[in-house]
């Protein structure tokens, strides 16, 4: 029978299981049988009409069954499906010419002399690496170990964007910041490790976010651009202006235990856009904010974000283009899949709709960082001094948390019920509308989710904690963590 992997983020409503053997004739054959087996599955996969979600892809050992016969493509015994959610070729030239290259100083050449002792890089790649240009989006879990190896290998100028302060919650995975710099610019303390371990170069900061106002003017200097985001406006925004610029697109993603990466440049092959035409709806892909990563993963990912981007420069061995890289750290395995270019893609194909940047937070239905996170609004929130209040006066309260067993063990809301997000959906017949109730989570976006879920079936007597058990911690008990 075919076997199926299951992705991390789709796998608390799967129970767990990561593969699976289903029978089946066809792909279609076998995605029936899994959501029969996990009902839960079905809205993450398929739409009201019952067709694959576009932010969905499904492949057959390397390809795409898009590229196939479909859904209906065939199967054989053994035969591996891969779901690849959205989680976020050939070799261009790089290169400035050898006429333009700068010299390198005594300094430099010892500093990168095991370098230069490789024939495919050499003085003159090392030349090139001098000459060459980087912006890297984020300077969090992905952008930190990316900034740090452009800066040891002396790509001569690097830029870095990001708007957010050093948080003590960032260095369990963003091992370009320490704990003397909390409270700091990110772009401030990312810039002085960077100097401090490679003076010989330039780093430029922004420390603004980037938007469709002023992406042009940041990206204008730059010769790559390197997509260390968290979120999905920002990210279909970068793969938008290196479309547009013309600029490759150095690819990451991260989720608890799984990574993906490449490089996508339109110019040679497809665009994020051809893999993922359009974003998941807000709340249904978690950040790890709220589901976690392994705090090596975007050492992993970060790595090989640089690795291409070296390669780009140097015009040198075979690049991600074209191919999508995915990661799972359990297993400790790598599988590369194919991609090919979407002539009908909105932004890269033959008939283009998309020729200017857009209002991204509209398109992805949800803004980037600047809302009220952990808030479902005015008339449905409640905060922990509210909750507290209405506690203490003995209000007959019904406490729904919505996080994973596992967080339970953390911190906790005494006499509280446990009804996961994942498994919300199906438990719906436990709760009474008649009922006043109030959901949380850890900072407020899944029970945001789920009280989305509850609004919809028709319960209005429901609150959502705003900011979460976190909330809770920081105002009313001071006894329970932060996390």
């Amino acid at each position: 029978m075919p076997t199926l992997k299951i992705p991390t983020p789709l796998r608390p409503y799967a129970d767990g299981e990561s593969v699976i053997t289903l029978p089946g004739e066809t792909v279609a054959d076998v995605l029936g049988a899994l959501v029969e087996r996990h009902p839960e599955l079905k809205k993450h996969l398929f739409n009201d009409e019952d067709k694959l979600r576009p932010f969905v892809n499904v492949f057959l050992g390397e390809e795409n069954v898009n590229q196939l016969e479909g859904l209906g493509t065939p199967l054989e015994d053994g035969d591996t499906i891969i779901i690849i959610p959205s989680i976020a070729g050939g070799q261009p030239e790089m290169s400035k010419g050898d006429q333009m290259l700068p010299e390198l100083t005594h300094q430099e050449i010892l500093r990168y002399s095991r370098h230069l002792l490789i024939p495919d890089v050499g003085l003159v790649g090392q030349q090139k690496l001098k000459a060459a240009s980087v912006l890297v989006i984020g300077s969090g879990g992905l952008g930190s170990p990316v900034a740090l190896y452009l800066a040891a290998a002396g790509v001569g100028r690097i830029g870095l964007v990001d708007y957010d302060v050093v948080d003590f919650s960032n260095l369990q995975r963003q091992i370009i910041h320490g704990e003397s710099r909390i409270g700091d610019l990110k772009v401030e303390s990312a810039r002085d490790r960077m100097l401090d371990l490679n003076p010989e170069i330039q780093v430029d900061i922004y420390n603004e976010m980037i938007t469709s106002a002023n992406a042009f003017v940041i990206a204008e200097p730059y010769d790559i651009i390197v997509d260390g985001t968290d979120n999905f406006p920002t990210r279909y925004l970068v793969n938008d202006l290196c479309v547009l610029t013309g600029k490759p697109n150095v690819y990451g993603s991260i989720f608890r235990f799984d990574g993906q990466a490449s490089v996508f440049y339109a110019e040679e092959g497809p665009c994020y856009r051809c893999l993922f035409p359009e974003p998941p709806p807000p709340g249904l892909v978690p950040s790890c904010a709220e589901g976690g990563v392994l705090g090596v993963l975007p050492g992993t990912i970060g790595s090989i974000q640089a690795t291409e981007t070296l390669k780009l420069i140097l015009g040198i061995g075979e690049t991600l283009i074209g191919r999508l890289l995915l990661y799972d750290a359990l297993d400790l395995s790598f599988q590369t899949v194919k991609l090919a270019k979407n002539p009908e893609c909105k932004v890269c194909g033959v008939n283009p709709e998309v020729t200017e940047l857009i209002d991204y937070e509209d398109f992805c239905g949800l803004p980037t960082h600047g809302h009220d996170e952990g808030s479902a609004g005015d008339n449905w929130d409640i905060t922990a001094d509210e909750l507290s209040e209405r506690l203490q006066s003995g209000a007959n309260l019904r406490l729904i948390d919505v996080r994973e067993p596992h967080e339970q063990e953390i911190s906790n809301l005494e006499g509280s019920e446990l009804i996961p997000l994942g498994q919300f959906a199906a438990r719906l017949s436990e709760l009474d509308s008649a009922e006043d109730i109030v959901l949380y989570c850890k900072t407020g976006t899944r029970s945001t989710r789920a009280l989305e879920i509850l609004a919809s079936a028709g319960f209005e007597k429901v609150k959502n904690l705003k900011g979460g058990i976190n909330a809770w911690a920081a105002y009313v008990d001071h006894s329970l963590p932060i996390y």
